[in-house]
């Protein structure tokens, strides 16, 4: 495996979760508007894998990112800002001859012609033929990246990954054929539909229902198989241990094989950018998977994490400090609703004297 510069070089052998996928250089506009009306674009990452791996890590969780990152300084930053966020890059390899995918997230709210609408972003990617794209089951042979998967109780996928190239879905094919026991999968079908516009999607049934934890959106999931119903893709989808639908954000459903079903409303947020709210949310969630919660508590977390997501500018969020996250978790089903969550904090009569409290990272939930 390539060096690489900021890397967290321990080895992974702490790692409690694996994330696997491509993550990319975005630039985000100084400035509400289509992008002839912006004036400059300030650099960050994104991936939905890395965002995960790095909301997990804020919540306490040791966390690998595995991928392919250009030698370039796309590439560099990518992996610093990680390693910052405290996720191991150990096993991310460079690539000397394809480059860092890089997209541009544009931001509506100008009132200027072609713009999407205040609250609306769209994401215009750049990533054919890049690093990652090239990733296939060779890397089950790099020591650092098998030792990191041999090692975590968690790995997760998304669907984004099979749809790069013929080798990312030999590789995604792999990994799930690669089970043991006391390891979970998880696969969050982030549909793209770009993405597959020149690949066939009647691959993604079987990854996803190959997978122990399976996280879907209605409404892609209503896209991709016809059904946003959370009963009708428990029925499509009969393999994993639990089915988690989110619904345009306002209520998530969990179920299990027998058809048990948790249903938790989402929190009322402000929202200032909705990208990486769902990353944070499955971040959450498996958090609260790993640490055995309850299903209900598995699901407050999520939505917890996806409201500092919401109220951040960039794909990454703030999470709520410990104190807050133990009090909106044990909260009743009343204090809970009447819950409120903008960019300066919560606002909830669960918290003590009805304390407006502060977002911010990390915090080890408990």
């Amino acid at each position: 495996m390539a060096d690489q510069d900021g890397a967290g070089q321990d080895g992974g052998a702490t790692a409690r979760a694996v994330c696997l996928g491509e993550s990319m250089a975005v630039l985000l506009p100084d400035r509400p508007g289509p992008f002839e009306a912006v004036g400059a674009f300030r650099p960050s990452v994104g991936g939905a894998e890395s965002n995960v791996a790095a909301a997990l890590a804020a919540l306490g969780v040791p966390t690998a990112w595995i991928s392919r990152v250009g030698a370039d300084g796309f590439g560099r930053r990518l992996t610093g800002d990680l390693a910052a966020a405290g996720v191991d890059v150990s096993a991310v390899a460079v690539d000397p001859h394809r480059p860092t995918g890089v997209y541009l997230k544009e931001t509506g709210g100008s009132g200027l012609p072609h713009d999407l609408g205040p609250g609306r972003s769209r994401l215009h990617y750049y990533r054919t033929g890049s690093a990652a794209s090239a990733l296939s089951p060779a890397l089950l042979d790099d020591p650092v990246a098998a030792a990191l998967l041999d090692a975590a109780p968690l790995l997760h996928l998304t669907g984004i990954t099979p749809a790069l190239s013929d080798g990312c879905l030999a590789l995604v094919r792999a990994l799930l054929a690669r089970r043991r026991p006391g390891r979970l999968v998880s696969f969050d079908l982030n549909w793209r539909p770009a993405l597959w516009r020149l690949r066939d999607p009647a691959v993604l049934p079987e990854l996803l229902d190959a997978a122990d934890v399976l996280l879907l959106g209605a409404d892609e999931a209503e896209e991709a198989f016809g059904t946003g119903d959370p009963r009708a893709l428990r029925r499509l989808f009969p393999s994993p241990a639990t089915l988690v639908v989110k619904d345009s954000g306002h209520l998530v459903s969990a179920l299990d094989r027998d058809g048990r079903q948790v249903t938790e409303p989402a929190l009322r947020v402000e929202v200032v950018e909705p990208t990486g709210a769902g990353d944070a949310f499955a971040a959450g969630y498996l958090a609260g998977t790993l640490r055995g919660l309850d299903q209900r508590s598995r699901l407050r977390l999520g939505h917890l994490a996806a409201a500092g997501a919401l109220t951040a500018p960039t794909d990454h969020g703030a999470l709520p400090d410990a104190t807050t996250v133990a009090a909106l978790l044990a909260a009743d089903e009343g204090d809970w609703a009447a819950t409120r969550v903008s960019a300066s904090g919560f606002d909830s009569p669960a918290l003590p004297a009805r304390a407006h409290a502060p977002v911010h990272a990390p915090v080890h939930a408990t």
